[in-house]
């Protein structure tokens, strides 16, 4: 029940302060929305980082009420936030709240000034490579791999930052988080055809698949349980579609659809399959009220 446990501790962190019923309904919207997403991850990768209960589902929870703010402001500039009733009007507000607690929540962790400066310049970058994305109708490999380690990449860097500190893996939670969100994100371009791949040509197609795979070899030198399924799944995948980039180079429409096993991404803004936690399949742990 990882998942959940992390998901009321955020309900409990906004529970703390006083909000108007309607602030309240659109709150618990957002958070719904972004379920499972990294839930069941930052459980396992915090209990794998040795860190007291207390101290992980605080940081988990921040961390997810700074992923759904994220996951918010994306789905508004994709006119896709279809749970809120009324989306341009209340979502910016909620998006606010989520924002300005997340930093309200570190603060209360007392990290240190260079660890949340590193935080704010991650997350400062992610917001602008999303400029680079929406302004982007021509993609090419050296894009993608720019909004990948932006839009992805950053804001892992910084998540992974704040659930590590203090711990052994502190020193490597940047270039881990980095190469997480990257890796994910063409998982989920893949798996969605999103444009910024499925207009690439095939052979910056499988450039990109080239430079994922070397980014999971990588992954997999730092032998962290808590990733071990995600990239087998995503390693699997990059297999298929590499196979099938070299069918089409040898035989053009002699190739098989890439099937991707359900996983929920990092990033992923869409519930899928948990990632990362084996208990969190059926962990339907709730709490449907956000008190005003």
């Amino acid at each position: 029940m990882s998942a959940g446990v992390i998901f009321q501790e955020a309900l409990r962190m906004l529970n703390r302060y006083s909000f108007p019923e309607v602030s309240g309904r659109d709150l618990l919207a957002a958070l719904e929305a972004g379920r499972p997403g990294p839930l069941a991850f930052l459980y396992d990768a915090g209990v794998e980082a040795k860190l007291p209960r207390h101290t992980l589902l605080r940081r988990a929870a921040a961390i997810y009420l700074g992923f759904c703010a994220v996951n918010l402001c994306d789905d508004l500039t994709d006119a896709e936030c279809t749970y809120l009733s009324d989306p341009f009007h209340s979502g910016p507000c909620t998006q606010a709240i989520l924002h300005h607690v997340f930093f309200a929540l570190l603060a209360e962790e007392h990290f240190p000034s260079a660890v949340l400066t590193a935080v704010v310049h991650d997350l400062i970058a992610a917001g602008g490579a999303q400029h680079t994305e929406m302004h982007t109708h021509q993609w090419s490999a050296p894009v993608f791999r720019e909004v990948a380690a932006g839009i992805a990449g950053r804001p892992w860097s910084a998540y992974l930052r704040i659930l590590w500190h203090g711990t052994t893996f502190a020193d490597r939670a940047a270039v881990i988080g980095m190469h997480v969100g990257q890796a994910t994100l063409l998982w989920e371009d893949i798996s969605s055809g999103d444009a910024r791949y499925a207009t690439l040509p095939t052979a910056e197609k499988h450039e990109i698949v080239t430079w994922a795979t070397t980014i999971i070899d990588t992954l997999r030198k730092e032998n962290l349980r808590c990733m071990k399924t995600t990239l087998q799944v995503i390693s699997t995948m990059l297999t298929r579609e590499q196979e099938n980039l070299t069918n089409m180079r040898r035989s053009p429409g002699d190739t098989q659809t890439t099937i991707c096993v359900p996983l929920s991404g990092l990033m992923s803004h869409r519930p899928m399959q948990p990632l990362g936690g084996e208990g969190a399949a059926g962990d339907d742990a709730r709490s449907e009220t956000l008190t005003p």
